[in-house]
């Protein structure tokens, strides 16, 4: 498989750039950042927990930036809410957004290619494996990623991850070692020169025989 280019986006001093600014737009104007990949991926993702995941469980987000998809979940009733980033700026905002709309979820800085110290029921990415890929040393990120994503999911808990760089067949045979595809989330779909695709993936899996 042939890896993507290294990008900025890749790299701890982009983002902590990025929210230095963010940090102070919320504190100035209120403005809470970007909703990466858009509220209507976000809403796809959240329409489908709370479908099929109870109020009780575990979850994390991996890369929770300003913290929305969490924010949404708490608005809908879940209470057991961990969001981690490794940017420290990025979870000073999230948790800033969060105080401010008295909702209560657990923020901390953690990088995932260190590991994680807690087992969840669910494991939500949206965009943080994108930009592992686009990082130096790729290919070993992403297996310590993958690894590291495997020791955090409960026996019987879900991984759910949207990309913007794969596509769900890619990652359900980048996945493959150590995750079996449970569903795919329907995301907006094109058409070009008879073919049709998605811009954005959204993928559901469970450990494997499971």
């Amino acid at each position: 498989m042939e890896e993507l280019e290294p990008s900025e986006l890749g790299t701890l001093e982009y983002w902590e750039k990025r929210y230095k600014q963010e940090i102070k737009n919320f504190t100035n104007h209120g403005d809470v950042g970007e909703i990466w990949f858009g509220e209507d991926i976000v809403d796809k993702v959240t329409v489908w927990i709370i479908k099929h995941i109870p109020k009780t469980a575990r979850i994390i987000d991996v890369g929770c930036g300003n913290g929305h998809t969490l924010i949404e979940l708490a608005n809908e009733g879940y209470t057991n809410l961990v969001g981690v980033d490794y940017s420290e700026r990025a979870v000073i905002l999230a948790q800033s957004i969060a105080e401010n709309r008295g909702l209560n979820i657990k923020y901390s800085q953690c990088d995932i290619l260190q590991g994680l110290n807690d087992v969840y029921d669910i494991v939500h990415d949206k965009g943080t494996y994108d930009a592992i890929s686009l990082s130096e040393n790729a290919q070993e990120n992403r297996n310590m990623y993958i690894v590291n994503i495997e020791k955090a999911l409960k026996s019987d808990g879900l991984f759910i991850i949207t990309s913007c760089n794969w596509t769900h067949n890619e990652l359900q045979d980048q996945y493959k070692d150590h995750f079996d595809l449970d569903c795919l989330i329907p995301t907006p779909q094109f058409k070009f020169g008879g073919k049709v695709g998605s811009v954005v993936s959204i993928c559901v899996f469970k450990h494997k025989n499971k």
